[in-house]
C-alpha cells in the first residue's frame, strides 16, 4: 500500500504540478513530460502566448478533469493508463473548440471592418465641404499665381526688332513700261507701303487667313491649345494663328516649334496688338508672309504668279494669292500642275465667298470671277539675256546711289530701267538665227539701240548665254572697227569722242553713241540705262540726261546728208567692215540709233589666247536680218518717222522728240 501510495505521489507531483492543474484536484495524472509551468497566486494558469499553448492549454483542462476523477478509483498503473486514452480524446475536443473560437473571430474581424468602414463614411460626409473648401482655396491660389506670372511676363516682354533675314530684301529691276526683269539680292522680297495694296487684297488675305483680325486682341486661345497639344503629344504641326501671331512668327521670333516659344509668340502678339494700329500689323504681315515660288511679301508674289506690281491685282488675282498663303509650297505648282491647280481653285472660291459675305465685294463681283491665269513654274531660265542687262544697270544704279553693289541688292530698292524688254528678247530671237560659223569658231552678236540727244539705252544685247559668256560684247568688247569710223574721219570730234577716229576698235556702244551725236546735230548724249530708282515708294534717283558738244553741227549735217545720200532717204544707214572678220550696220534717225556689230573668233584654249575667225557667207544677210527686224520693233516701221512729228525744243535746229524710257 505503501509502495502504491509512493507511486500516486511520485505521479501527483509529476503530473499534477507539472501539467498546471487547478487547486482542488489534487491527484490528477498528467502525461509525462511536460515543462513547468508556474501557477498565478489566484490560481488560474498564465495567458498563452502563441498558438500551440492555446492548443495544449484546452487539452490540459480537459486532462486535468478526467484525471481527478480516474485516480480516486484505480490503481496508479492503471491511472497511467486511463490519463493516456483520456488526454487524446480531450485533445481533439479542444481543437474543436479552438476552430470555433476561430471562427467566431473571423466573424468579428469582418464585423469590425463593416464598422470601420462605417465610420469612414460618416466621417468623409461629415468633412466633405471642409475638403472642397481646401481644394478651391487652392486651385485659386495656384490660378492667382499663373495670373500673376503671366501679367510680370508681359511687362517683361518687350517686342523685338525684325530679324535680320526678314529684313533683308532685294532689289528688283523692271524695263522702261515696269516689266519684270529680274532681281538682285539674297531673297526675292520687296517691301511696299500698304497704300499700295488694293483693299480687296487686304479682305482676301483677311477672309483666308484670319476673319477675325480686325476685333481679336492679337491671339487665338483655341489654336494655342491645339498646337500645344499638339506639342506634347507629338502629333503633327498646328496651325490656326491669328495674322498677327504669324507675323510675330515670321518676322520677329524663330520658326521653331516649342511651347515656350508659343507661349512668347503669344505675349507679344497681344502687346503687338495693343501697342500698333491693325493697319501696321497687316502691312508688316503683308511684307513678309511667303507666297512660294521664293517669294517673300505681296509685291514680289504678285510679279511671281501674274507679273504685276501689287498695286495692279484684280479681285481674282488677290483671293488666289491669299489662297496660296496656307500652303505655299505646294500651290505654287498652280498654272503647271493641273492636280494642285484644281485644289487651288476650290480655296479660291472660298475665299472669294467669305468676301462676299462679309460685304468685302458686291454679289456682282463674286459672280463676275474667274480664276486668274498664273505665269508658268518653274520659270524659263532667263540668265541667258537678262543678266547681261541687270549686270550694267546694277552697277549705274550702285553709282547713282553711292552704295557697293551688294548693299544695293540687299537693299529692296525697284530699278526702272530704260531698256524696252520686247525689243530686247526680239533681238535675242533674231540673233539666235545666226548660223554656225564653222571651223570650232564662235560667232558673236553685239546690238545697241539708244535715243539720240538723251542717251537712253533701250536695247542691249551683249551675247547669246551669259552663263556661258558673261562677258558682254556690246558694252566691253573690242570690236575691229574697219569701215566703219571713216565718215569721222573729215569731222572734228570734241571729248568725250576726241580721238574715237583713230580707234581702232571701239566697243560697239561707243560706236552707237557716236553716230547718235550726228543724230542729234552734235549733241552727245552720255548712255544711260538706269531711269529711276525707288525705295518703298520713295523716288531716290531720277535720270537726266547728262549732255554735251561733241561735234560741229556742220559736220554732223555732212555726215548725216552722206549717209541719207547713200540710201535715199531717212533713216541713215551705215555699213561697215573689217576684212572678212567684221560686220558693222547703223541705221538711225533723230529718235533712235541702232548699231549691230557682228565677228567670229577661235575661243581661248588654255594659254592659248583667242584668235579672230572669218564670219560664215550668210553673215551680210544676218546683219541686214537683225538691224532691220529690231528697228521694226521699236519704232513700229521699217522707214523713218515723219519729219513732221512734233519738234523737241530740248534738241538743237527743231529735233523732233526722241522715243525716251517712261521716267
Amino acid at each position: 500500500m505503501s509502495d502504491e501510495s509512493g507511486v500516486n505521489d511520485k505521479n501527483g507531483v509529476n503530473g499534477v504540478n507539472t501539467v498546471g492543474s487547478r487547486p482542488g484536484r489534487a491527484g490528477a495524472a498528467a502525461p509525462a513530460g511536460r515543462p513547468h509551468v508556474r501557477i498565478r497566486p489566484d490560481g488560474r494558469a498564465p495567458r498563452a502566448r502563441n498558438r500551440d499553448r492555446r492548443r495544449d492549454r484546452g487539452a490540459d483542462v480537459g486532462a486535468g478533469t478526467d484525471t481527478g476523477t480516474d485516480v480516486g478509483t484505480d490503481t496508479g498503473v492503471g491511472a497511467g493508463t486511463v490519463t493516456g486514452t483520456d488526454v487524446g480524446t480531450d485533445r481533439g475536443a479542444g481543437a474543436a473548440r479552438s476552430g470555433r473560437s476561430g471562427s467566431r473571430g473571423r466573424r468579428g474581424l469582418r464585423a469590425g471592418l463593416r464598422r470601420r468602414m462605417a465610420d469612414r463614411r460618416i466621417r468623409v460626409r461629415r468633412t466633405r465641404g471642409r475638403r472642397l473648401r481646401r481644394a478651391l482655396i487652392v486651385l485659386l491660389t495656384v490660378v492667382a499665381h499663373v495670373v500673376a506670372a503671366v501679367l510680370v511676363a508681359y511687362h517683361l516682354t518687350v517686342v523685338p526688332e525684325p530679324h535680320p533675314e526678314t529684313a533683308m530684301q532685294s532689289t528688283v529691276f523692271v524695263d522702261d513700261d515696269g516689266d519684270y526683269l529680274g532681281r538682285r539680292g539674297p531673297v526675292d522680297r520687296q517691301e511696299i507701303p500698304l497704300s499700295q495694296v488694293p483693299g480687296h487684297v487686304r479682305e482676301a488675305v483677311i477672309a483666308a487667313e484670319n476673319r477675325s483680325f480686325r476685333s481679336d486682341t492679337g491671339i487665338s486661345p483655341r489654336a494655342i491649345a491645339r498646337a500645344a497639344w499638339a506639342t506634347v503629344s507629338g502629333g503633327g504641326r498646328q496651325g490656326g494663328s491669328t495674322i498677327t501671331q504669324q507675323y510675330v512668327k515670321n518676322a520677329l521670333l524663330s520658326p521653331e516649334q516649342s511651347l515656350s516659344r508659343k507661349a512668347r509668340e503669344a505675349l507679344i502678339a497681344i502687346k503687338l496688338d495693343r501697342t500698333r494700329s491693325k493697319d501696321e500689323i497687316l502691312a508688316g504681315y503683308l511684307n513678309t508672309v511667303y507666297f512660294g515660288r521664293g517669294a517673300a511679301g505681296i509685291q514680289s508674289a504678285a510679279r511671281n504668279y501674274f507679273g504685276v506690281d501689287a498695286r495692279n491685282l484684280t479681285v481674282s488675282q488677290g483671293a488666289a494669292l491669299a489662297a496660296v498663303i496656307n500652303i505655299p509650297s505646294y500651290y505654287e505648282k498652280a498654272g503647271s500642275d493641273p492636280a494642285v491647280t484644281a485644289k487651288l481653285v476650290d480655296r479660291w472660291a472660298w475665299v472669294l465667298d467669305a468676301m462676299a459675305d462679309s460685304g468685302a465685294i458686291t454679289g456682282a463681283q463674286r459672280a463676275a470671277a474667274r480664276f486668274p491665269a498664273f505665269r508658268f513654274y518653274p520659270a524659263g531660265d532667263t540668265d541667258g539675256q537678262r543678266q547681261y542687262l541687270i549686270d550694267v544697270a546694277s552697277a549705274e544704279a550702285a553709282d547713282r546711289l553711292g552704295i557697293t553693289e551688294d548693299q544695293l541688292a540687299r537693299g529692296g530698292y525697284t530699278v526702272r530701267t530704260t531698256f524696252d524688254l520686247t525689243a530686247q528678247d526680239a533681238t535675242a530671237e533674231l540673233a539666235g538665227d545666226a548660223p554656225p560659223a564653222g571651223g570650232g569658231a564662235r560667232l558673236h552678236t553685239a546690238v545697241v539701240a539708244l535715243v539720240p540727244g538723251d542717251g537712253a539705252v533701250r536695247v542691249l544685247y551683249g551675247g547669246a548665254d551669259y552663263a556661258r559668256q558673261p562677258f558682254n560684247d556690246a558694252v566691253d568688247g573690242a570690236v575691229e572697227a574697219g569701215t566703219a569710223l571713216e565718215p569721222f574721219s573729215g569731222t572734228k570730234l570734241l571729248p568725250p569722242l576726241a580721238g574715237l577716229a583713230r580707234t581702232a576698235a571701239p566697243t560697239p556702244l561707243r560706236l552707237a553713241s557716236a553716230y547718235a551725236t550726228a543724230a542729234a546735230h552734235g549733241t552727245y548724249a552720255k548712255p544711260y540705262t538706269v531711269a529711276r530708282i525707288t525705295r518703298a515708294g520713295r523716288t531716290l534717283y531720277r535720270a537726266k540726261p547728262n549732255t554735251s558738244t561733241a561735234m560741229a553741227e556742220g559736220g554732223a549735217g555732212v555726215l548725216t546728208k552722206l549717209m541719207q545720200s547713200r540710201t535715199g532717204g531717212p533713216p541713215a544707214v551705215l555699213t561697215g567692215a573689217a576684212g572678212p572678220r567684221t560686220l558693222w550696220r547703223t541705221t538711225y534717225d533723230e529718235h533712235l540709233t541702232l548699231t549691230v556689230a557682228l565677228f567670229a573668233e577661235h575661243p581661248a584654249k588654255g594659254r592659248k589666247p583667242a584668235l579672230p575667225a572669218p564670219l560664215p557667207g550668210t553673215a551680210e544677210g544676218l546683219r541686214a536680218h537683225i538691224s532691220e527686224g529690231v528697228w521694226a520693233k521699236i519704232t513700229g516701221t521699217s522707214v523713218g518717222p515723219s519729219a513732221t512729228e512734233e519738234g523737241n525744243p530740248g534738241l538743237p535746229n527743231g529735233q523732233t522728240k526722241p522715243i525716251l524710257a517712261t521716267r
